[in-house]
């Protein structure tokens, strides 16, 4: 192995990259005698250390870290429709076989996520973890009919704030899963899946508010409050979600995440909200002539792991570590 070959083919595309390392001085002070310091077998571990010195991300969260704030989504997902199949009435009949095929698609994430992690994985938290009227424990919130005979809108507008922070969430981890393509394609597949659960659940919410379940909801045409009758898709804020004006956490949902990004973001990414027009520099509405809310809804925007976890916070017990 030619160390200082390596280097100076790097040094070709990345003229700074003795200043990544340390400085110069310190460098060849690391490096006088290593063929005396280190034996061949130790040499593979001093170059990594090295690079990932050089490279690696600053403080942020681990691939297991990801995973694991994904998996406790996956939860408050599954046990969420869980629940509300259980309450007579609160589903339209029509609706619940596709409802318990989105239950059943979430227990399968969280066998798939567990298997990932591995002894990593955190414990199942249990239906006692989370508090679904968005009281954050007191049991209370704005959305405490939800789980309620009689609660059905409701139910619907909750189950799209946490499909639609999923998908977010989803695409904003997957830049700390770049180092390992299996994982990052594993949660890609579950990221497609939950974009269609998005889909669906919007459906339902549209036919709803049209008076039509199952079937017929797909072709009843959205009206123009999101809020009452949305689109199958995201378009720009969403009108700020299910219920801005009872919990301002469905409107975070949709809005921008931290600014500046949070711990350990590769630079250069960002986290607009769904109304962002702007993509790769250039704005998609002017370019291609296109209106402002067909150019929002072209696209995905990733939300970073505080912003996922604050917006989860509000529906969990108080006592509870998940989301911290």
């Amino acid at each position: 192995m030619d160390l200082f070959q390596i280097i100076t083919e790097i040094e070709k595309v990345d003229p700074e990259v003795y200043e990544r390392f340390d400085s110069r001085r310190r460098v060849f002070k690391h490096l006088t005698g290593i063929g005396k310091k280190l034996t061949a077998a130790a040499m593979p571990g001093f170059v990594a250390a090295l690079f990932n010195k050089a490279y690696g991300q600053t403080a942020g969260p681990s691939v297991n870290d990801v995973l694991n704030l994904a998996l406790s989504l996956e939860y408050l997902e599954f046990y969420f429709y869980d629940t509300g199949l259980s309450v007579a009435g609160l589903i339209p009949a029509a609706d619940r076989a596709a409802i318990e095929k989105i239950r059943n698609d979430e227990s399968g994430h969280i066998k798939t996520l567990r298997t990932a992690l591995g002894s990593a994985a955190i414990p199942d938290p249990g239906r006692a973890a989370f508090d679904y009227s968005g009281g954050r424990g007191s049991r209370t919130g704005p959305f405490a009919t939800a789980l309620l005979p009689g609660g059905t809108a409701l139910y619907f507008g909750v189950a799209q704030s946490f499909v639609d922070t999923g998908i977010r969430a989803y695409k904003g981890g997957a830049p700390f899963l770049m180092t390992n393509k299996d994982v990052l394609e594993t949660a890609l597949n579950i990221h497609s899946v939950e974009a269609r659960h998005c889909s669906h659940i919007r459906t339902i919410r549209r036919g709803l508010a049209a008076g039509a379940t199952g079937a017929a909801a797909a072709t009843t045409l959205p009206g123009t409050d999101p809020r009452v009758s949305p689109k199958s898709w995201i378009s720009g804020l969403d009108n700020g979600g299910p219920s801005p004006d009872t919990n301002p956490s469905t409107r975070d949902v949709y809005g921008p995440g931290t600014n500046p990004p949070p711990a350990g973001v590769p630079t250069g990414i960002t986290f607009p909200g769904e109304d962002n027009l702007v993509q790769a520099g250039r704005t998609i509405s002017t370019d291609s002539a296109i209106s402002a809310a067909a150019a929002s809804e072209a696209f995905d925007e990733p939300l970073d792991y505080v912003k996922v976890k604050a917006i989860a916070r509000n529906f969990v017990d108080n006592a509870t570590t998940l989301f911290v």
